[in-house]
């Protein structure tokens, strides 16, 4: 249909706590006994720790018991009912890293992902090897895009309604939508027209969209119905390996949208952090992230 813009995607240890310089000391009133006066007492309370900021964009370590650490602690993270909000993206961002760097370092890959506990190792493998393949896609060039712009993404809410509307409708898998998303435009944080000619945050070239597509390319929910419907016509969900195939013919892209899917599948809480993962441009000079607002 055409090729990816991106390849796929990686996570720092949670920083130590380092401790405050302990405050002045304070007065308090220390009652002795009942039918004692009370006397003043002098007391220093004991240092509070601070937590020392964390990096932002966090740094996914080069060292292979680090970011085995790393992984956990994201993954772990990304599943837990209370981390929302600022927390969520910080620790989303941080996963999407870690496996970034396992993708440029595959020498690290095996003793990573060796140290990774037996629970999260399934999620953490199949995420490891689709970052790989699609990062194998990929040529480096020099420059970064120039016909792209990075905006915010729709509301992860909003985004998982549209997935599901659309699985009900043509009975291709809300998960399978969703890799689809994230590895085209990174949930529709990328603009702009491919070098293939492809739009929109699912990426149909104008033709399949006048066959396939409804309402507005640019639309989440219309690109989503629409990639809904052409999977279903090329055999999803049946014969999903197929009807990827048909999306984008790469054996490679079929494997990594695979494994985001059912990694999804397996556990719906990790569709938390792939939401999160930003936009990277691969060159010669290493990842560049490509933030909101480039382009504008």
């Amino acid at each position: 249909m055409r090729r990816s813009a991106l390849s796929g995607a990686v996570a720092v240890l949670l920083t130590a706590c380092s401790v405050s310089s302990a405050p002045p000391s304070v007065t308090v009133i220390v009652p002795v006994s009942p039918s004692a006066s009370a006397v003043v007492a002098t007391a220093t309370p004991s240092p509070m720790p601070t937590a020392t900021p964390r990096p932002d964009p966090p740094v996914a370590s080069s060292d292979p018991d680090a970011l085995a650490l790393q992984i956990v602690s994201a993954e772990r993270a990304i599943r837990g009912p209370g981390v929302t909000g600022a927390d969520l993206a910080w620790f989303g961002h941080l996963q999407q890293l870690t496996y970034r760097r396992l993708a440029a370092t595959p020498e690290l890959r095996d003793t990573v992902l060796a140290a990774v506990p037996a629970d999260l190792k399934a999620a953490a493998t199949a995420n490891a090897d689709a970052t790989a393949d699609l990062r194998a896609t990929v040529v480096p060039g020099p420059d970064l895009p120039t016909t792209w712009r990075i905006v915010e993404p729709a509301p992860m809410d909003d985004l998982a309604r549209y997935y599901r509307e659309a699985e009900a409708e043509f009975g291709v898998p809300w998960s399978y939508l969703a890799a689809i998303h994230l590895v085209e435009t990174r949930m529709g944080r990328i603009r702009g027209t491919s070098t293939a000619g492809a739009q929109g945050p699912m990426q149909f070239i104008p033709a399949t969209w006048a066959r396939y597509g409804e309402g507005d390319i640019n639309s989440d929910r219309d690109s989503i119905r629409a990639a809904a419907r052409y999977l279903h016509a090329n055999g999803a969900p049946g014969n999903m390996a197929n009807a990827l195939f048909r999306y984008n013919q790469s054996q490679r892209y079929v494997r990594a949208v695979t494994a985001y899917a059912e990694v999804m599948r397996a556990d719906p809480d990790a569709y938390r952090g792939y939401y999160q993962w930003q936009v990277y441009y691969l060159t010669t000079r290493g990842d560049i992230l490509l933030p909101v607002g480039y382009g504008r």
